[in-house]
């Protein structure tokens, strides 16, 4: 996905319009039909532009990734210290929540498209493993024990507050408390 040409104007609404659609009614559900029409373009235009829609639902699901990436790093960068660090994912995740309602984009890819070799597979898996590496760099710089162990806990709690994010339920607020129990437990001098 590095090595993808300017996008055209058009191919910023195919990709806008792409975006809502995927999330907001699934992959699966949601045709180039659909997606040229909310976009404005012809079909012939949307293929001109990604070749396929495998590649689409790819692109959209790395767009997504950057910017989540882009906002989980932010969250980090404003932390006082490298122990709040850790659980600032936590944070991102109660800010992007706000607009995201639907749950994780990644994990609903996933379940809509099992199949390892589809492009967008890797793009959702690479996201899991690029925060659960994250976690463990976090906790290994802010001096926890076992940063590895951590980091993968951290990953659950984190994982199911998005999981149950559609059901109204405030579990990111216990989430993340319990976060930074688990942080503050690793990170206290010992006597």
């Amino acid at each position: 996905m590095d090595d993808v040409p300017p996008r055209t104007p058009a191919g910023h609404r195919i990709v806008a319009a792409a975006e809502e659609l995927f999330y907001h009614r699934g992959i699966t559900a949601v045709g180039v039909d659909l997606i040229a029409e909310h976009s404005g373009v012809t079909k012939r235009t949307l293929y001109n532009q990604f070749g396929s829609k495998d590649q689409l639902v790819a692109i959209y699901l790395a767009e997504r990734d950057r910017r989540w990436r882009s906002a989980v790093r932010a969250a980090v960068a404003a932390c006082a210290d490298s122990a709040e660090a850790v659980t600032a994912p936590f944070d991102a995740l109660r800010t992007w929540s706000e607009h995201n309602t639907r749950g994780c984009a990644f994990v609903n890819a996933l379940a809509e498209l099992p199949d390892p070799s589809h492009p967008a597979y890797r793009v959702a898996t690479d996201q899991k493993r690029w925060l659960l590496n994250l976690f463990e760099e976090l906790a290994t710089a802010a001096g926890c024990p076992d940063p590895g162990v951590l980091a993968i806990r951290l990953l659950v709690l984190h994982e199911g507050a998005l999981a149950t994010q559609p059901l109204s339920l405030d579990t990111l607020t216990e989430s993340t408390d319990l976060a930074r129990t688990l942080v503050r437990a690793g990170t206290l001098p010992r006597r």
